[in-house]
């Protein structure tokens, strides 16, 4: 049986392997964290299941992974081949692409996420924010920071699932480090991460689950079926 991936602050996960794919990245390791298997196929080679991509080390597997999610996220249609809005991907990954994806692989079957916008908040309305995104991350889902600076988000880093503590825990793939991010960094707009500052959006579960209907498609690249409770 393959053992189950955990990161925690203190830890070092793998590092984003273009300079494009920080929310590639994050999704990747989301996915391992609720998929034993993915991640055994990206840390060892095995299994090798219908449809992965090729990479003769942990390494370049990770990388093969982030560019089929890029193409996901970024593409005509999603991982369940629905149509959805294009998007660059010289821009890095949309807020939407990367909701589909952590709703069709990347969180456990059955999680929605919604994309709740931080950039034009005030202090108050930042704090609530923040304890609202540590509730939603409490029952073991994971979520996505978008960061920048006061113009644009320019980073995504993966806010891991909550274990009780009342903090968060966040991976950032421009260095693969596990830090806590504390309250008041989200509000004063010193997030420090990467270099970058100010929080845009969060991408986090809604607290609602859909009732799985069929199980994970074969392959390493298919979604999670899905429909409405």
């Amino acid at each position: 049986m393959a053992m189950a991936y955990r990161l925690r602050a203190g830890d070092t996960g793998p590092v984003q392997q273009s300079p494009v794919t920080c929310g590639s990245a994050c999704l990747t390791v989301a996915r391992m964290l609720v998929d034993p298997v993915f991640a055994s196929w990206v840390r060892t080679g095995e299994p090798h299941l219908p449809g992965s991509p090729h990479g003769a080390d942990e390494q370049e597997r990770f990388a093969a992974y982030e560019r089929v999610v890029m193409r996901r996220t970024n593409g005509i249609f999603d991982a369940r081949h629905r149509p959805h809005l294009p998007w660059p991907r010289a821009l890095g990954t949309p807020p939407w692409g990367a909701r589909r994806e952590l709703e069709l692989g990347a969180s456990r079957q059955g999680t929605r996420y919604d994309v709740a916008t931080l950039r034009p908040l005030t202090r108050a309305a930042l704090r609530e924010a923040f304890d609202r995104l540590v509730d939603v991350v409490a029952d073991g889902e994971p979520g996505l920071l978008y960061i920048g600076d006061g113009r644009l988000p320019r980073h995504v880093v993966l806010v891991l699932p909550g274990d009780g503590d009342r903090r968060l825990d966040v991976y950032d793939p421009g260095s693969g480090r596990v830090d806590h991010l504390r309250r008041d960094s989200v509000v004063e707009r010193r997030v420090a991460l990467s270099g970058w500052q100010v929080p845009w959006f969060a991408v986090q579960p809604t607290g609602h689950r859909r009732v799985t209907v069929t199980a994970l498609k074969p392959g390493l690249t298919a979604a999670r079926m899905t429909s409405r409770a």
